[in-house]
Formats: structure tokens, sequence, C-alpha cells
């Protein structure tokens, strides 16, 4: 080090050393004034006291903080139990405390929720927002504190001023929504049914739950890749326009219709939509129903974000007999083609927001068309019989292959002859680990004969045909 640097070091020094002395001396005085005042003022003073000086420094500074209790009035303040929830899942490097919690019901994760005197900062909108944790000892009752418990938590939301329109018109009732979307992907899914015994006793006790724990998703989902395709991207538009269906003037809901012979994942496609949107099912059987005066309620009873299955709608109800809906018998016991179509796209349809609602049939041709038409169901898949594409996933979930030499043979003989997928799975199943290729031969025969079988069936339904032609000639 040269004399010039050592003689610089020496004269910041010299003028430090006064600046940190003067600064020690007002802490200290600061500290003893603080210590002074709570041993000898009474506690009302003291409140008022720093109540005054916390005025004057808010008075001069640019930020703005909104409280939030836990508890308002007598019930659980419903922006802070969003906001605590939101906050868990935005929990940063520098926080030091948190609180974990496994729910009781079937949830798929933990619950994180942040420690009290803890300090969260959150961007929206590129704005950053301070949140504290507070807790406060209360030793007494109060209006807000009816409980008499010995503390009251809040959360203190601290930005600046000029944010204060943005905050109460779009960061808060964000917060609200996504913390609903949180806490129900955290639990697990459910499936409805009706409980007869609950239409008597209003509407809560309408509909029985059960867990939920279908595995069908759409990565291990045995169909056609394009079909898959059109309908993720389907679903995932519909979720995001809840604004657009609000100014076209339509009520928040797609229909879908399923058709297709039996044992071609209808079933498990729900499943998979459910699992992806992380929608509850509610299974509407409307065979079970006496009118429609009972269907509006039911629907009522569901809560948004679902997903209703009516499953063969087309022998579910003789809807092709149109002169129904003006009897009074079947008013009495059934419900009609225009109760239903009411509960599609008619008045009653739009008491409820971002429902799906999908209808499963064998026999398309067998439903009224006054059902088919878009508004009601929106969505017309096919769900046909097995193809190569769906013969490769299946071998992959199943046995976890992905290509032998036997492939192109089973794909051919797949193309050859009408077998479902559930046909083509149950085949799988057989199979064992250790001699794959004479399993696989095994399959290739099971297509052979089923192709055999096809054939049989079709030259027996055209000889009844030729018969029954014959009989109606006179």
């Amino acid at each position: 080090m040269d004399f010039f640097s050592f003689s610089s070091l020496e004269t910041n020094l010299a003028i430090a050393k006064p600046l940190v002395s003067k600064a020690g001396s007002v802490i200290t005085t600061i500290v003893l004034i603080r210590s002074v005042v709570r041993d000898v003022l009474p506690r009302e003073i003291r409140n008022c006291l720093f109540s005054g000086i916390r005025g004057i420094f808010n008075h001069l500074s640019s930020q703005l903080t909104i409280v939030i209790d836990e508890i308002d009035g007598l019930i659980t303040n419903q922006i802070y139990d969003a906001a605590q929830t939101y906050l868990g899942k935005n929990i940063s490097p520098s926080t030091r405390r948190i609180e974990v919690n496994k729910p009781n019901d079937a949830g798929k994760g933990l619950e994180i929720t942040v420690e009290y005197n803890e300090v969260i900062v959150d961007m929206f909108n590129g704005i950053k927002f301070k949140w504290d944790f507070v807790c406060r000892g209360t030793p007494f009752k109060s209006f807000s504190n009816p409980r008499g418990q010995s503390e009251i938590r809040s959360l203190e939301l601290s930005f600046h001023k000029k944010h204060k329109e943005l905050v109460l018109t779009s960061y808060i009732p964000f917060i609200m929504q996504k913390a609903k979307l949180m806490k129900q992907e955290a639990r697990g899914l459910r499936i409805f049914t009706l409980n007869r015994h609950g239409l008597n006793n209003g509407l809560k006790d309408l509909w029985m739950p059960m867990n939920l724990d279908h595995p069908a998703t759409f990565e291990t989902l045995a169909l056609d890749p394009d079909i898959k395709k059109f309908i993720l991207e389907d679903l995932e538009r519909f979720v995001r326009r809840k604004e657009y269906y609000r100014k076209v003037g339509k009520a928040w809901k797609r229909g879908y219709l399923l058709y297709g012979p039996p044992g071609t994942g209808k079933s498990s496609l729900i499943g998979a939509m459910s699992n992806y949107l992380h929608f509850d099912i509610y299974d509407l059987e409307l065979t079970a129903l006496h009118s429609n005066s009972e269907l509006r309620q039911l629907m009522l009873a569901m809560a948004n974000r679902s997903i209703i299955v009516v499953e063969d709608i087309d022998c579910t109800i003789a809807f092709q007999n149109r002169m129904a809906d003006y009897s009074s018998y079947s008013r009495e016991l059934s419900v009609t083609l225009s109760g239903l179509l009411n509960f599609l796209d008619g008045l009653w349809s739009s008491c409820g927001d971002e429902r799906i609602i999908v209808f499963t049939t064998n026999r398309k041709e067998k439903i009224d068309p006054a059902l088919l038409r878009p508004g009601r169901m929106d969505v017309h898949v096919h769900m046909s019989y097995c193809t190569p594409p769906v013969f490769r996933q299946l071998a992959f979930n199943y046995l976890q292959l992905q290509h032998r030499p036997l492939f192109q043979q089973i794909e051919e003989a797949i193309l050859a002859t009408h077998v479902t997928p559930a046909q083509v799975a149950e085949e799988l199943l057989k199979m064992e680990g250790s001699d794959l290729p004479s399993s696989l031969q095994d399959l290739l025969h099971f297509l052979e004969q089923k192709k055999i079988e096809n054939e049989e069936l079709e030259a027996k339904k055209v000889v009844s045909s030729k018969k029954s032609n014959r009989k109606k000639v006179p």
C-alpha cells in the first residue's frame, strides 16, 4: 500500500468515528426513552403515544397498509383465509418458519401456511406487495374477539398508495379466485350419486358423495391422438373463457356426446377429463327421477366446476315420443324431453357456472335430433374400435412395450377386424413379462379368431334380413 492510499484510509476513519459515535448515542437514547415509557407510563397512555408516532410516520410515508383480521365479527374473514392459502404456495427462500398440515379428506398433498410474524413479498402485474403475518396478544374479550382467545391474528398488506385501486379491484379478487382453485385441487376428487331420501330434506342432502380415485389420464388414455388433442384444446379453451361466455350472453357450460360401441373407453375419457380439470363428477340417473321439478332440484344442488354425466341417453327415457311431454301421467312419472332441454339450454341452465355435461350412448341414431344440436351437445366424439395408435398406447400402458417384430402383424389384424380397446386390453392383461413373444402371438391369434367370428355374425345378419324381407312381401 503506498503513502497516499494509507493517508486516505486514515482520513476516512477519522471522519467515520464521530458519525458512528453519534449514531450509537441516538440509538442508546431511543432505547432508554422507550424503556422509560414502558416502565413509567400506563398502558393506555403508551398506546396513544405510540399510535400518534405511527400516525406521523404513516402520514409522511408513501406506503399504504391494509389490515385483514382473521375474524370478521363472528365469522372467519374469507379474505384472510384465501390470502393464507395463496401465500402458502408463494413462500420465498428467506421465509424462516412455515406450518405444514395434512387435511382429513382424501387430499393429494400437504397444506402449507406461513407462521405468524413472518413476511412474504409477492409480485402481481410487476408490482411488489409485502405481506406481514401479525399476531397480537389480547387478554380480554371484544367484538372482534368474541371467543376471548389469547391472540388476534391478522395479515397486513403494504404497498404504494397509488396502487390502492388495483389492489381492491384486481389483486384481492385474483387472490380469492386463485385460493379457491388451490383448495379444490388440494382435496381429493369426488363422485356424487342421487340420494332419493334427501329429496324432501332440502338441497343439501340431494347428492351423496364418494371419493373418486380414477387412474385415467390423458397421458395413458388409449384414444386416437388427434381426438385426444382436440378434446384437450377444447377443454382448455372452455375453462379460460368465463368473460367471453358472459359477454356473448351464454351460460358457462359445455356439452359432450360420447358415442360408439361398448368397451371403447367412454368412461375412461370421463375419468381423464375429471383428473385433468380437477372437476367432481355428478352421476345423473334420469330414470331415478319422477318429475322435471326433481331434475331442477338436483341441478340447483350441483356445485360449479363439475362434470355431469348422463349415461346411455338413448335408452334412459323414451324421448322419441314427443307427445309424452303433454301427457299428465308421463309428467308425474318421469323427466320429459322439454324438461331435459330446459336443463341443457333453457333458463335453468344458467343456474351454475363452469359445468361440463357429458352424454354417452352406444347408438347415436336413436337420440332425438333436438338433443344433438350445438348448445346442448356441442362436441360429438366418436369412440371407435381399436386402431394401431390405440394398440401402441395399450401395449405401453400394460407392458411398457414400444415396438416388437409382431407389432406390424398385430396392427394389420386390428385394421382388418372390429375389436374394442377393452378387448385388446383384456388380452394384454393376461401376458407375462417373461414370455412376451409367445403372448403377442396369442394376441395375434385372438384377433384372427375375432375376425372370423365377426364375419360369421355379419353373414347371419344378412340371412336374417333376407328372411324378414320375404315375409313382408304379400
